[in-house]
């Protein structure tokens, strides 16, 4: 990349926001920053030490005390650990969005997010990137998809691991955390006023990542493509 920028991406659960923000990143030659990544590390450190998610305070010392790093094909270290296959169990992903509730862990996460976006280019998802997270990012994009689409891809997703999803509940659990990210007093999930809404009910995933590299083009060069 010709200089050092930040494309934040949010958007609802299950809106390929992971997937795309990888692919994205490794087309643009940048780190990529898996924000939810982060919470499932504090999430299973939680379970690990017994620590309930209804102690904020104790979630918040464990969100400030954890030494979290992210690295290529998805790697995620905790306090040295690779916890990248732990932090993807079905009980990481309800604890994870819970914790993210916590203000004093949001608090402690932000800090560390915009560490890492300090030191170098980078793509980063979430839910609150745009808004709190990096509210200057010279690239904002809302992805966003019907909570139907959503669904079918998040059973997709679960079956090709192995599971034996059905639609009907994995399509509540996302409408229950739409409303819990929505609503949450501290960073609700919303679209930033300068963020570009992209709908990808109708793309496959090469579209989806084709219309947000030319996004990102059009946000940092006025049109020139100056990003490989």
């Amino acid at each position: 990349m010709n200089k050092r920028i930040i494309v934040a991406i949010d958007g609802p659960a299950g809106a390929g926001k992971s997937t795309l923000a990888k692919r994205l990143a490794k087309r643009l030659g940048c780190l990529y920053i898996d924000t939810g990544a982060m919470y499932r590390a504090v999430a299973l450190w939680a379970a690990r030490t017994g620590t309930p998610i209804t102690d904020h305070a104790r979630l918040e010392r464990l969100a400030v005390e954890a030494e979290i790093a992210l690295g290529q094909d998805g790697l995620v270290t905790l306090n040295g650990e690779d916890v990248s296959a732990a932090i993807r169990a079905p009980e990481m992903s309800e604890s994870a969005s819970v914790i993210s509730g916590v203000p004093g862990v949001r608090r402690a996460l932000v800090a560390k997010q915009q560490e890492m976006g300090r030191e170098t280019s980078a793509v980063m998802e979430g839910r609150d990137i745009g808004t709190v997270v990096f509210p200057e990012a010279a690239v904002k994009i809302y992805l966003d998809a019907t909570v139907d689409v959503r669904a079918w891809r998040r059973v997709r997703d679960l079956a090709a691991r192995g599971g034996v999803p059905v639609f009907e509940e994995v399509r509540a659990d996302i409408v229950k955390r739409d409303l819990r990210d929505s609503t949450r007093p501290d960073s609700p999930l919303r679209q930033a006023p300068d963020a570009i809404l992209l709908d990808s009910s109708e793309l496959d995933e090469l579209q989806t990542e084709e219309a947000m590299l030319r996004i990102v083009r059009e946000r940092t060069s006025n049109g020139k493509e100056i990003l490989s």
